[in-house]
């Protein structure tokens, strides 16, 4: 049986469409931790799930309790880009990587240095004003004891995707084509559970799904080729010499 990393090395040296389809199993190496693992935001213990908390209706009723959590929880102000997050830059650098479709918030692809990112979810480092729409940095949300607000007046928010709220059509609809016209989709560090952003992979015409996680996805059976080993040392050693 062929080794999986020389398969994988394989594919990418001969690919010049990859598409990269991520979750939040990419940033775990990065000391972000990730939903529903053991570990997980999910499994932790708060008054209030967090599926709950991270909802429009609680943002809107209870706002300083969001922002308490938010801050406690979601922002990683110091978390760097892992070997993941570089092999793709490498990759898009040469050429062979089209797009990044993250359904990650934390804007590690972009802090890497990767161009071609579609952030499904948004990015918890844009901030905007619910009345007059001005935009801000992360430092607004560090830098307020509560919930912060803009000059007008208004009440600022994270430009990122709650419960009860639909993705934005336009990233949806460049992520599909991306997905679509991909010769090579490689799907890493998502267990594919969290949709309307899993079913995109639906929209794959090609012929090598690749998946890169620890643990199984509904998608296994699809797969061309399926590795259970740290996305961040998977891509970075197939990538290695190219």
């Amino acid at each position: 049986m062929s080794n999986p990393h020389e398969t994988l090395k394989d594919v990418i040296k001969n690919s010049n469409n990859i598409v990269f389809f991520g979750g939040a199993g990419v940033s775990t190496e990065s000391g972000i931790p990730d939903f529903r693992s053991e570990d997980g935001i999910y499994n932790m213990k708060y008054p209030h799930p967090p599926e709950t908390i991270l909802s429009r209706t609680f943002f809107m009723q209870n706002t300083s309790e969001f922002y308490q959590f938010y801050r406690d929880k979601m922002l990683h102000p110091n978390a760097m880009p892992n070997k993941a997050h570089f092999a793709l830059v490498k990759l898009e650098q040469m050429g062979k990587l089209k797009a990044i479709v993250t359904q990650n918030v934390d804007g590690l692809h972009h802090k890497a240095g990767s161009v071609n990112v579609l952030e499904l979810h948004g990015s918890r480092g844009r901030y905007y004003c619910m009345k007059c729409k001005k935009t801000y940095g992360m430092d607004i949300v560090l830098e307020s004891d509560d919930i912060p607000h803009c000059t007008c007046g208004g009440m600022i928010r994270p430009d990122v995707v709650l419960f009860e709220e639909a993705l934005n059509q336009d990233v949806i609809t460049r992520s599909i084509r991306a997905i679509a016209e991909a010769e090579t989709l490689i799907v890493g560090g998502t267990s594919l559970n969290v949709y309307p952003a899993a079913g995109m992979i639906q929209h794959y015409n090609g012929n090598m799904l690749i998946l890169i996680n620890k643990s199984e996805t509904s998608y296994d059976a699809m797969a061309n080729l399926i590795i259970r080993e740290p996305i961040g040392e998977t891509l970075d050693t197939a990538i290695e010499g190219l």
